[in-house]
């Protein structure tokens, strides 16, 4: 049996993130979502929450593409807008925008993360062997945040880095909202 892409629309949850397919073949699962058209995937496992979009508190210093903090449950989490984190053009919050809400490292500590995107798109099988490099930019371009592309159902997906996305910007969020 070929280790083919698997589409799991129907299950959003966050089960286990590594499956067996035909012999000895690694799949990973990826949650995908889209920002400015295109879609890009992120580790299910880092996966805590989707949540959709409630105005935040804004905290002064701090980049535009920083929404500012949630209360989700007693903990105090900081949002990122992806799509200005991206330098894509701003849109007005609609009723597909969401949180996805993330576990992520970095500097040596875990920390939940807020990333608000366009929508949620779906969950997929992606094998090693779907990976694709980034390409090579030059140095003048940081794609360091890019894990890999993948073709998924006909379509090339990015998949993020997301501790490197945090890192490549040094991201420093406040003791007083970990």
């Amino acid at each position: 049996m070929e280790a083919n892409t698997s589409k799991q629309s129907s299950d959003l949850g966050l089960g286990s993130a590594s499956t067996d397919i035909g012999a000895g073949a690694h799949v990973d699962q990826y949650l995908t979502f889209m920002l400015n058209g295109e879609e890009y995937g992120v580790d299910i496992l880092r996966v805590q929450e989707i949540k959709g979009w409630i105005p935040t508190t804004k905290i002064p210093n701090t980049p535009d593409y920083i929404r500012g903090v949630m209360n989700l449950r007693g903990a105090i989490v900081p949002i990122i807008d992806l799509r200005q984190r991206f330098a894509m053009p701003a849109i007005e919050y609609t009723a597909t925008t969401v949180v996805i809400v993330l576990k992520v490292e970095n500097d040596g500590a875990e920390r939940t993360i807020g990333f608000v995107v366009d929508a949620v798109s779906d969950v997929y099988n992606v094998s090693a062997e779907q990976f694709r490099a980034a390409p090579d930019f030059g140095s003048h371009v940081h794609t360091d945040f890019i894990r890999a592309l993948a073709t998924v159902e006909e379509k090339m997906v990015i998949l993020l880095d997301i501790d490197r996305l945090l890192s490549a910007d040094q991201i420093d969020v406040p003791a007083a909202v970990h």
